[in-house]
C-alpha cells in the first residue's frame, strides 16, 4: 500500500523531534511531508535533519490550510493525516492502515476516556459533538475531532474545496465522507500529552464550539436540524392558542400563538432551502476518484 503521511506543524520542533525519526524506522517507504505552518522555532531544522519533505507556509495560515497542502503535495494513493505535538504513536498507523485495507474509504483514530483529552471540557466538548453526529449519520461516531486519520487521496481531494483554512478539517472531512455514502471506520488509539505548548484558547474554544454544532448540521442534513425545532415552535404555537382557547372561549389566535407558528413554518422553509444548498455542495463530487 502506497501511503503518504501529512504533519501539520506550528513552533512543534519539540514533538517532530520526537515523532520524525520514529516514523522514518517503522516506514521508511513512506513518504513524510510536514507542512511548517509560519512557524518560529526550528520546526524546520528538525525536518531537514530527520530527512522528510518540508512544505512552508511564509507565515501561519491554519491548521485546514496545512493539510489542504499536504493533500496537494502527497503522491501516496493514502493519505494518514497526524498531529505534530507528539500525541499521536507513530505505532498507531499500521492499525489504520489494516482498517482501510478492509474497504474503508477513512479510517479515524478513536479517542476514548478523559485522559486522552487535553481538558475536561474539551473532553465534554467532544463527546457532545460524538453524540449530535451520530444522531444525524445514524451512525456511531466514536471521535469526530481526532487529528489522527488515514484515508483515500483521491476521495479526499475531492472534497478539498470544503475543507476551512483555520480549525475544524476532521469535523469537515468526516461529515462529508458520511454524506457521500463513502464507509467511515475508527480504530481505538491511545494519545500522550503534547509536546511544547498547548495551543489551547479558552475564548477562542468556545466559539469553535458553537461553530463546530454549525458545521455538523449543515454538513449533512440541515433539516434533520430544523425540522424538529420547526415541530417545537409550532406545537408550542398551537399550544398556546388551545389554552387561551379554553381561558376565554375566542376562537382567534393570539399575537403569540400567531408569531410562534409563523415562525415554525420560516424555520422549516430555511431547513427546506438549506438542505438543497447542501445537496449541491456534493454534487460535483467524483466518486471513480
Amino acid at each position: 500500500m502506497r501511503f503518504s503521511i501529512v504533519i501539520p506543524a506550528k513552533n512543534e520542533q519539540e514533538g517532530l523531534s520526537a515523532t520524525l525519526p520514529r516514523l522514518r524506522e517503522l516506514y521508511p517507504d513512506a513518504e513524510v511531508i510536514v507542512v511548517n505552518d509560519g512557524s518560529s522555532d526550528d520546526t524546520a531544522a528538525v525536518c531537514r535533519e530527520a530527512g522528510v519533505t518540508l512544505l512552508t507556509h511564509p507565515y501561519s495560515k491554519g491548521n485546514g490550510a496545512a493539510i489542504k497542502a499536504g493533500a496537494r503535495a502527497a503522491s501516496g494513493d493514502y493519505i494518514v493525516f497526524m498531529d505534530g505535538d507528539g500525541q499521536h504513536a507513530p505505532e498507531a498507523i499500521a492499525a489504520l492502515l489494516e482498517k482501510l485495507a478492509e474497504g474503508y474509504d477513512l479510517v479515524v483514530g478513536a479517542r476514548s476516556g478523559l485522559a486522552s483529552q487535553a481538558s475536561m471540557v474539551r473532553w465534554s466538548a467532544n463527546a457532545f459533538y460524538n453524540r449530535l453526529a451520530s444522531w444525524m449519520v445514524n451512525h456511531r461516531i466514536e471521535d469526530l475531532t481526532s487529528g489522527l486519520r488515514a484515508v483515500h487521496r483521491g476521495r479526499f481531494l475531492s472534497f478539498l474545496y470544503l475543507l476551512p483554512n483555520g480549525f475544524s478539517y476532521p469535523t469537515t472531512s468526516t461529515m462529508a465522507f458520511f454524506r457521500a455514502g463513502y464507509s467511515v471506520g475508527f480504530v481505538p488509539v491511545e494519545v500522550a500529552p503534547r509536546l511544547g505548548k498547548s495551543h489551547i484558547n479558552v475564548v477562542r474554544d468556545g466559539v469553535r464550539f458553537f461553530l463546530i454544532i454549525f458545521k455538523i448540521g449543515t454538513l449533512y442534513s440541515p433539516l434533520k436540524v430544523y425540522f424538529p425545532l420547526s415541530v417545537l415552535m409550532g406545537g408550542f404555537g398551537l399550544l398556546n392558542y388551545v389554552v387561551t382557547f379554553l381561558q376565554s372561549g375566542s376562537l382567534r389566535f393570539t399575537n403569540m400563538s400567531t408569531v410562534l407558528v409563523l415562525a415554525a413554518v420560516i424555520v422549516f422553509l430555511i431547513g427546506l432551502l438549506s438542505e438543497q444548498l447542501t445537496n449541491l455542495q456534493y454534487k460535483d463530487v467524483n466518486h471513480d476518484e
